[in-house]
């Protein structure tokens, strides 16, 4: 494979690796969040209003921040009724063809995430709740999540396509 392919997948796998780690701490801030959530609304009697959206905010930051990074390990849901009995090039030369799809659907996904970005941020939107969020960071996130996935996607391909072409590419 060309070098620059090479430098593409190690660039896009570190840069996934460190989204990666960083977002699964939100997990963790999510927790917190709903944790102060039941203490106020048990012990004092003063449910918060934004705590339950934020955590949803919170959730949607760790999934799609986390995805390229869970994308690279192999950590996605698979159907293994033929997959584990293939030889190595038949496997990668099947992820070739769903690599396709994934990037097909990513690209229309980026689309329509960039487009609710310079919407919320061109008219100020904010979510229908008491609370009423200003929706442009969360959809920045969102979208920066999204982006990345489409990214690893593509490192994906490359990986196996180099495979399908007997010229692996070692894991960073």
């Amino acid at each position: 494979m060309p070098r620059f392919v090479i430098l593409y997948i190690r660039y896009v796998e570190a840069v996934n690796r460190v989204a990666g780690h960083i977002a699964m701490y939100g997990i963790f801030v999510m927790l917190g969040i709903l944790f102060y959530s039941a203490i106020t609304r048990s012990i004092f009697n003063a449910p918060q209003h934004w705590t339950i959206e934020m955590a949803q905010f919170t959730m949607a930051a760790y999934y799609l921040l986390g995805g390229g990074w869970t994308l690279k390990n192999g950590a996605h849901v698979r159907m293994d009724l033929f997959y584990e009995r293939w030889t190595l090039r038949k496997r990668a030369f099947m992820d070739t063809l769903t690599a396709v799809c994934i990037i097909t659907y990513l690209v229309v996904l980026l689309y329509g995430g960039i487009s609710s970005t310079e919407y919320a941020i061109k008219y100020g939107q904010k979510n229908y709740s008491a609370w009423a969020p200003p929706m442009a960071p969360i959809k920045i996130i969102m979208t920066v999540g999204i982006l990345l996935m489409l990214l690893q996607a593509i490192a994906i391909f490359f990986r196996d396509l180099a495979t399908v072409l007997g010229k692996r590419i070692d894991e960073s």
